[in-house]
């Protein structure tokens, strides 16, 4: 599992690749706190290099989006595969993450 972070224009992109479970979210957990607590206020979530995401990363994700609401900001993902986006429907995160197919969709989302 890796996370990487980049901005475009204001909006702060988070890449999360390989698994985001119950074994790597307590790593992946402190990069994202950190785009949290930064300045940042619109970020954009990169699901396209994310093969598998449990109810421990939905909640860290959760935390993030929080986090940005507090601030008066927004999360939006973008790049979901077909496994991921059944874990969203399921578990009820399509309706509190905006997903969008592309990252230039989620950039005019904002």
């Amino acid at each position: 599992m890796e996370v990487t972070t980049r901005t475009v224009g204001d909006v702060t992109i988070v890449a999360i690749h390989g698994s985001l479970d119950s074994n790597t979210a307590p790593e992946a957990k402190p990069s994202l706190d950190a785009v949290g607590t930064s300045p940042a206020r619109k970020v954009a979530v990169d699901f396209s290099g994310l093969d598998y995401v449990s109810s421990a990363g939905l909640r860290i994700l959760l935390g993030l989006a929080k986090q940005l609401s507090a601030k008066g900001g927004a999360l939006r993902t973008f790049g979901l595969n077909q496994s991921v986006r059944e874990v969203f429907e399921i578990s009820g995160f399509a309706t509190i993450l905006k997903a969008f197919p592309t990252e230039a969709d989620a950039l005019n989302g904002f």
